[in-house]
C-alpha cells in the first residue's frame, strides 16, 4: 500500500520574495552605483558618505511608495474582477456553470465529467462557487492575492539592507581602495543574494547568482564611467 507523501512547494513564497530580491537587489546596484558614481567624480568620503546615505533613505522610500502604488492597483483590479464575477453568479448562475464547464473541457476533461466537476465545485453556496469561478476562471488564488502593504514593507526593508552594504564600504575602506573595495564587495553581495533568492524560491543557483551579478556590475561600470566623465569635465 503506498503512502502519501508530504509535498513543499514554494510557490507560496512568491509574493514576498519579489518584493524582497527586488528591493535588495536594488538596493545594492543603486547605492553602490551612486557611490561610485560620485567617488570617480573626484568627491571626498564625506560627500561620498552623505550622498549615500540619502540615496539609501530616498531609495528606501521610493521602493515602499512604487511597491505599494503598484500592487495596490494589482488588489484593485483583482477585486473589481471579482466583484463582477459574484455578481454574474447571482445573474446567469446557468451561464457561468457552462462557462466553468468549458473550462474544464479545455483543460482535458470529457464534456460530462466537466460537468461534473463544474457542479461539484459551486453546489454547496455561493462561496464556493465564487472561489471556483477565481481560481480557474480568472486566475486570482489566495497564496499569490496582492498584498501591498507586505510588498511595501519588504521592499523598504531589503533595499535599506542591500543599500546598507556599500556604504558599509565606503566607511571602512581608505580612500584610495574605496572604489574598487565598493565594486569588489557589491558584487559578492549580488551574487550572495542571487544565490540566497534562487534557494528560497527553488530555483537554479548558479544560473539565478550569474543574471544578478552580471546585471549589477554593469549598472555600477556605467555609473562609474559617467562620474569619470563628468568629473573630468568639471
Amino acid at each position: 500500500m503506498s503512502r502519501l507523501h508530504r509535498e513543499n512547494h514554494l510557490v507560496s513564497r512568491i509574493g514576498w520574495l519579489r518584493a524582497a530580491v527586488l528591493g535588495a537587489n536594488d538596493g545594492i546596484v543603486s547605492t553602490a552605483s551612486l557611490i561610485m558614481g560620485v567617488a570617480t567624480a573626484a568627491a571626498n568620503t564625506q560627500q561620498i558618505l552623505v550622498a549615500g546615505v540619502a540615496g539609501l533613505v530616498a531609495g528606501a522610500m521610493s521602493m515602499a511608495a512604487g511597491e505599494y502604488v503598484s500592487v495596490s492597483s494589482q488588489a484593485d483590479t483583482e477585486q473589481a474582477d471579482l466583484a463582477r464575477e459574484r455578481l454574474e453568479l447571482e445573474t446567469f448562475p446557468e451561464a457561468e456553470l457552462e462557462e466553468l464547464t468549458q473550462i474544464y473541457v479545455k483543460r482535458g476533461l470529457t464534456p460530462e465529467l466537466a460537468g461534473q466537476v463544474a457542479v461539484q465545485l459551486t453546489a454547496n453556496d455561493a462561496l464556493d462557487a465564487l472561489d471556483a469561478h477565481s481560481r480557474d476562471e480568472l486566475g486570482v488564488v489566495e497564496h499569490m492575492a496582492a498584498r501591498p502593504i507586505e510588498a511595501a514593507l519588504t521592499s523598504a526593508a531589503t533595499f535599506a539592507v542591500g543599500a546598507a552594504m556599500p556604504l558599509l564600504m565606503v566607511v571602512l575602506s581608505p580612500p584610495s581602495m574605496l572604489i574598487y573595495s565598493v565594486a569588489i564587495a557589491s558584487s559578492l553581495f549580488l551574487a550572495l543574494l542571487g544565490a540566497i533568492g534562487a534557494k528560497a524560491g527553488g530555483a537554479h543557483i548558479l544560473k539565478a547568482t550569474a543574471r544578478v551579478t552580471f546585471w549589477g556590475a554593469f549598472a555600477m561600470a556605467l555609473t562609474a564611467g559617467i562620474g569619470a566623465l563628468v568629473g573630468t569635465a568639471v
